[in-house]
């Protein structure tokens, strides 16, 4: 128990943060044994642990700071993010983590960790002790890699969830991404969004300015499509009758 408290502090730690504090990897691997043997760690991944609460037995961090602290720079990022914030119209078994670190998928007590390409300057913020995506960043990621991540429908909810988007943010994000077909994506579903999310002119300009030349689909497997000329896009007539598609798709946690 002589590490105990410290430990606790940190929530979760590598083995060689360990080793840091106990000097040796020797000494490590003993702490490691004992504290895995009396539950007071549990292995999240190889060579990295989560401490476990005396009072409640479950771990001290959750599965949002246990992502973000992966790795030094990993953030919790896409349908995981809106989740922090409180916009997830469901909760998965999924943890989307950010980072240049390379990692498998796995799992720990019951939730799937997945790696997510981290993308050069995103803007990342702290929640707490942990690190996650800005609102607008998750909103233009998730748009981005809606097909990957939640699908069209999920990410359309989460947004009608978020009360107000920084229009000035979401260019910002798009300029980053330097993405002709996500410029397109993001004109016409704001435009369609309109009413929630009353972007100014400006936006749209920017938006037509940037869009590629070529003639995408918004949705790849999709009937009924109507082609928005200014976006050169073939994209649903009433995309807000996609926010009442797909539920039960994934499973949720009640």
């Amino acid at each position: 128990m002589k590490h105990y408290e410290y430990l606790l502090s940190m929530g979760c730690f590598s083995r060689e943060q360990l080793i840091e504090i106990v000097r040796t990897p020797s000494a490590a691997n003993q702490v490691i044994y004992e504290y895995q043997k009396k539950g007071l760690i549990e292995k999240v991944k190889r060579d990295f642990y989560v401490v476990i609460s005396l009072e409640t037995k479950q771990p001290v961090l959750s599965r949002y700071q246990i992502g973000s602290n992966l790795f030094s720079d990993a953030c919790i990022t896409h349908h995981s993010a809106f989740e922090v914030f409180g916009y997830g119209s469901q909760v998965y078994y999924e943890c989307f983590v950010a980072t240049d670190k390379r990692f498998s998928d796995f799992e720990y007590d019951g939730v799937v960790y997945r790696r997510v390409e981290r993308k050069p300057d995103i803007e990342v913020i702290y929640q707490g002790n942990m690190r996650v995506t800005s609102v607008e960043q998750t909103v233009v990621d998730s748009i981005r890699d809606y097909e990957k991540i939640a699908g069209l429908e999920e990410v359309l909810r989460c947004m009608m969830l978020v009360p107000g988007l920084r229009e000035q943010k979401v260019l910002e994000c798009l300029a980053r991404n330097n993405n002709g077909f996500l410029y397109q994506k993001c004109g016409y579903i704001f435009e369609a969004l309109g009413e929630e999310f009353h972007f100014s002119s400006h936006f749209f300009e920017e938006c037509e300015k940037y869009s590629s030349d070529a003639k995408r689909y918004l949705l790849k497997e999709s009937k009924g499509n109507v082609f928005y000329k200014r976006w050169k896009l073939y994209a649903p007539h009433t995309l807000k009758e996609q926010i009442n598609k797909g539920f039960g798709d994934y499973d949720a946690i009640g």
